[in-house]
């Protein structure tokens, strides 16, 4: 047997490939899918099977782009309307080399979702891992709001039998491999540790001791965003999204060439760090950390934008790129040749905004100044424990609801770290907020100060 988990940073998604002598599966492929067509030619395998265990909200799955490269058959639940790929029946089975996967249907997180249990023929027909999507995490479970509000009881019944009837029953020897790690938006407190069984999510998982009611109060209760780009990627992954081919592959652009872009109506993404960013800037330009291009940019852009980036190195190019890619952004049009510098070595003008420290946003509340502390971080973040003289509207929604600011008070942005705030901090100044300004460390730095919070 040989076995891989192919990570995608940002959205914390893993798929997984599985192949046996000289035959293979994938599950829940990403969009730039060329790495497994790699690990089969390097394990002289080929892809027999490509497998969905949902239709994914938070990136484009790759199924459609793999089938065309390998011409495996796709399979996926049978409760939605899809244009691609072939419904599976609960209990279905596909063998191949000595390994067989079986199909099961886990309703929960979506109506359709499906696990997938792998079994060894050569011991016993016994299972040995399960692949359950977004059902069941490494501590924590799917998320149940993807539906109106009214069938989100049903939703969180149906996924905790889906874990306590279908899943937990295979034994607590099976090793379970999620869809999503840490970080995820697909769950509210997924473990940083990558690897588990289900006799270890008995023991830790601190959903899995709860009653059935219990658990459906619990999931009730959760506080989730949902992006609007969450829209695309469902339309994408029921229709089948556009067939890459190959990665975009944006040009280096003169500082002349990308400024005539940006008047062409281009946006820029500047994803250089908020010291970098917050020190000088291209005015209009959004900062959207590396890091966190595949979580804020479905937070602003239209997918029908041309972008533009700026990086701190060349070398981070491919990767924005894929980033961008993996949820649905294909219109990158350029980068910035050699990066900020150049912009301002060719005399074009530069902006810059406040970076403060948390002593210093501290001495202004002590002297009382005017100002408007707002807080971006999430209601869950914030309910646990937050700035009093602080209000809160989270950086996702900033873009809409700015004008519950108003411009006579400088306003001072903080986070938990200050990397959502420097996004936040660009999407005011383009709205046209003068006087504004980012928090270093932001909370973290705040309560490491032991500077007080109220919940």
């Amino acid at each position: 047997m040989f076995f891989e988990r192919v990570k995608s940073p940002s959205l914390a998604h893993i798929s997984y490939f599985v192949g046996s002598e000289t035959e293979a599966v994938v599950i829940d492929p990403r969009r730039d899918c060329q790495v497994y067509v790699e690990i089969a030619k390097k394990e002289g395998m080929s892809i027999k099977y490509i497998f969905e265990t949902h239709r994914n909200e938070d990136y484009v799955i790759g199924s459609t782009e793999l089938q065309n490269l390998t011409g495996a058959k796709i399979y996926h639940g049978a409760k939605l309307g899809f244009k691609y790929g072939e419904p599976l029946e609960d209990g279905q089975s596909f063998n191949f080399g000595n390994l067989k996967l079986k199909a099961i249907h886990t309703p929960g997180h979506t109506v359709e979702h499906m696990s997938y249990v792998l079994y060894d023929v050569d011991v016993e027909d016994k299972p040995v891992m399960v692949f359950t999507g977004d059902v069941l995490f490494v501590g924590d479970v799917g998320r149940t709001d993807f539906y109106e509000p009214e069938l989100h009881r049903r939703n969180a019944e149906s996924l905790y039998d889906s874990i306590f009837k279908k899943i937990l029953p295979l034994g607590d020897h099976v090793i379970i491999c999620p869809g999503h790690g840490a970080g995820s938006v697909c769950g509210g407190e997924i473990s940083a540790r990558e690897y588990s069984t289900l006799g270890l999510e008995k023991a830790s998982n601190p959903l899995l001791p709860k009653t059935r009611e219990e658990f459906v109060k619990h999931k009730l209760s959760e506080h989730h965003e949902k992006p609007p780009y969450f829209k695309k990627m469902e339309e994408y992954n029921l229709e089948g999204p556009p067939v890459l081919y190959n990665l975009p592959n944006p040009p280096s652009l003169s500082p002349e060439e990308f400024q005539k872009k940006m008047k062409a109506d281009a946006v820029v993404l500047d994803t250089r760090s908020p010291v970098s960013f917050g020190s000088a800037h291209i005015e209009g330009s959004y900062n959207i950390m590396f890091d966190a291009l595949s979580l804020y940019t479905g937070w602003l852009l239209d997918y029908d934008t041309p972008i533009l980036l700026i990086l701190e190195d060349i070398k981070y190019l491919d990767e924005a790129v894929r980033r961008l890619v993996r949820i649905g952004y294909d219109k990158i049009i350029g980068y910035l040749q050699i990066g900020i510098e150049a912009w301002y070595n060719a005399a074009l003008p530069v902006e810059s905004f406040n970076l403060l420290t948390v002593h210093r946003l501290k001495k202004h509340i002590d002297k009382k100044d005017k100002f408007t502390l707002l807080d971006v971080r999430g209601k869950d973040e914030w309910e646990k424990g937050h700035i009093e003289q602080a209000i809160n509207i989270f950086y996702g929604h900033l873009n809409k609801k700015y004008k519950e600011l108003t411009t006579d008070n400088p306003i001072i942005v903080i986070c938990n770290s200050g990397k959502r705030a420097s996004f936040a901090v660009s999407i005011l100044r383009k709205k046209g907020f003068e006087e504004v300004s980012n928090v270093l460390g932001g909370t973290t730095a705040w309560e490491k100060a032991n500077y007080p919070t109220t919940t």
